[in-house]
């Protein structure tokens, strides 16, 4: 099967910029041009390779073939800067998955340490999400609470997050006046970062034992959702390495959440993702357990 290269860019366009129109003007082409090279090249392979959805997603035969249009992309870029050869803009594009909390406190030095020879396309997702983007070819990298590889991946252990419950002193008087009980727990607002957010309730369980449904804020941000806690709005789980905002108390000393992050990544070997993966293993081993 021979693969046009002007189709796949196509393709890893309109996935990555989410509509035809929008990956025509990062490809600075029509949208009737894109339509017609994803339509070429599912008449090549005989397969639907893009729902046609507002974001536009692939399927299982289009993320097969969006790795491929990725890697060749990468492996291009990277060759064309060697040799000298390509435009001074043309970089090597690095999706990368990342939870919010790292993102917020170790991860973007890693990314800061890799020299300028590419971009960096960042979809921050929890981090019992972020292994699926990379399953479907959205990203080439992710930190991951995922143990086991993804198919296609080599993954490397990083080290624990840990998160403790923190409120503010005036809600912890006011709501745990005897500790954090079980039926106090029940009452007690708490803030979620977003729907995906487990934490609170991995916490929630390992006290009772069973499922609690306390009223719930959803603040997305990590510095909003510290704010939000200090401000007393309710309380939540907030990492070490996030230094707590104002005077925030952890309410229920001695009882923890501990994450397990993993370093997922493509087989391909590029200078651009084994320096990556090299700069990702150095920053997180200075913070993480």
């Amino acid at each position: 099967m021979e693969l046009d290269q002007g189709q796949l860019e196509a393709l890893s366009a309109a996935v990555a910029e989410g509509t035809f129109e929008a990956a025509a003007r990062y490809l600075h082409v029509t949208p009737s041009a894109v339509s017609q090279r994803i339509k070429a090249l599912e008449t090549a392979v005989g397969r639907v390779l893009l729902t046609r959805t507002k974001p536009i997603h692939p399927t299982l035969s289009g993320q097969t073939l969006l790795r491929v249009a990725r890697q060749l992309q990468t492996i291009t870029a990277e060759a064309a800067h060697e040799l000298g050869t390509g435009p001074a803009d043309l970089k090597a594009v690095i999706p990368v998955a990342v939870n919010a909390d790292s993102l917020a406190t170790w991860f973007l030095p890693a990314l800061a340490a890799v020299e300028p020879s590419c971009v960096f396309d960042l979809r921050r997702s929890d981090q019992d999400q972020t292994a699926e983007l990379l399953r479907d070819g959205t990203v080439m990298a992710a930190v991951t609470a995922q143990a086991d590889p993804v198919p296609g991946c080599t993954v490397q252990r990083l080290g624990r997050m840990r998160y403790r419950p923190r409120a503010a002193p005036s809600f912890a008087a006011t709501w745990f006046p005897n500790g954090p009980t079980v039926a106090a727990l029940a009452q007690a607002p708490v803030v979620c970062s977003d729907r995906q957010d487990q934490l609170q309730d991995r916490y929630l369980r390992r006290r009772s034992r069973r499922r609690l449904y306390p009223p719930r804020h959803y603040v997305p941000g990590l510095a909003d959702y510290a704010r939000a806690i200090w401000l007393g709005l309710g309380w939540g789980m907030l990492p070490d390495l996030q230094a707590p905002p104002g005077d925030l108390v952890d309410f229920d000393p001695g009882h923890h959440i501990d994450v397990t992050l993993f370093w997922q990544r493509w087989r391909l070997h590029t200078t651009v993702l084994d320096r990556l993966s090299e700069a990702v293993q150095q920053a997180s081993a200075g913070k993480l357990q």
